[in-house]
């Protein structure tokens, strides 16, 4: 049987692809945060689990000051790098359980595509040990739909039948532990619609950066990049496919327990 790589380690080999193909998040999330959270330029935030930065950036250019906190040596670099022009930028080598940040800190605390691979009860502890009293924890995933077109229906299948371990990691299977995350308090949700329009090259890259596809080397790799390729030009409209996305948004306090 394969090894998996821990979840700190999986993304290692993966980071070109993620930073050229990963979708970014829609600017409804600042707006949303802005009206319900109160979220303005003055907010820091610490983005945790920010990989190479795509929500950090987004954050970034809000103005906000933004502790980066990633303990993947790669993605935390090449963020360091795709974000060196940002003054109000803080990387951090830390963990969602073990963040180095000071208590009550942080008037937020994000975490975008990241939180299904947490230890949840240590990393609930420590969002609410370096957040300021009355701050905000709140939760992003782009989630690709599965079944609203053909095509998306087909690359459903592929990972289902390709993906070395697509079905355990899902972050779609901890959506049952968020009530529990927030507990005592209640969260809100938001959801907004994310396109990304894609070639054949921004398909293989997109898929090439999940963890659960497999590598060169694997044998699986090459079936699945003829599979893709096949399942590009059945589908393609004027060399693109859309992957469709739902951005969606977890947002409340995190009172003692």
């Amino acid at each position: 049987m394969t090894t998996q790589p821990n979840s700190t380690q999986r993304f290692s080999t993966r980071v070109d692809n993620y930073i050229k193909y990963r979708p970014g998040y829609p600017s409804e999330v600042i707006v949303a945060l802005a009206a319900s959270c109160g979220l303005d330029s003055h907010s820091v935030i610490a983005d945790i689990g920010s990989g190479t930065g795509i929500l950090t950036e987004l954050l970034l250019e809000n103005g906000n000051h933004v502790y980066s906190v990633e303990p993947n040596a790669e993605m935390r670099i090449a963020a360091e790098r795709l974000l060196s022009q940002y003054a109000r930028l803080k990387s951090v080598n830390g963990a969602a359980e073990n963040t180095t940040l000071p208590d009550n800190s942080v008037d937020f605390v994000t975490a975008a595509q990241a939180f299904h691979w947490f230890d949840l009860p240590r990393a609930r502890a420590e969002f609410a040990r370096i957040l300021k009293p009355g701050g905000w924890a709140v939760l992003l995933w782009n989630e690709r739909r599965l079944n609203t077109t053909a095509f998306l229906k087909d690359l459903e299948s592929l990972l289902l039948k390709y993906g070395t371990d697509y079905s355990d990691v899902r972050h779609e299977k901890v959506e049952s532990q968020i009530a529990s995350f927030y507990a005592p308090d209640t969260f809100t949700t938001g959801s907004f619609e994310n396109l990304q329009q894609v070639d054949l090259a921004g398909l293989r890259g997109r898929i090439y950066s999940a963890s659960y596809t497999p590598e060169p080397g694997h044998p699986q790799y090459e079936p699945m990049v003829s599979a893709l390729d096949e399942l590009f030009y059945a589908h393609e409209v004027q060399d693109k496919v859309t992957i469709e996305y739902d951005t969606k948004v977890y947002y409340g306090h995190l009172s003692p327990q």
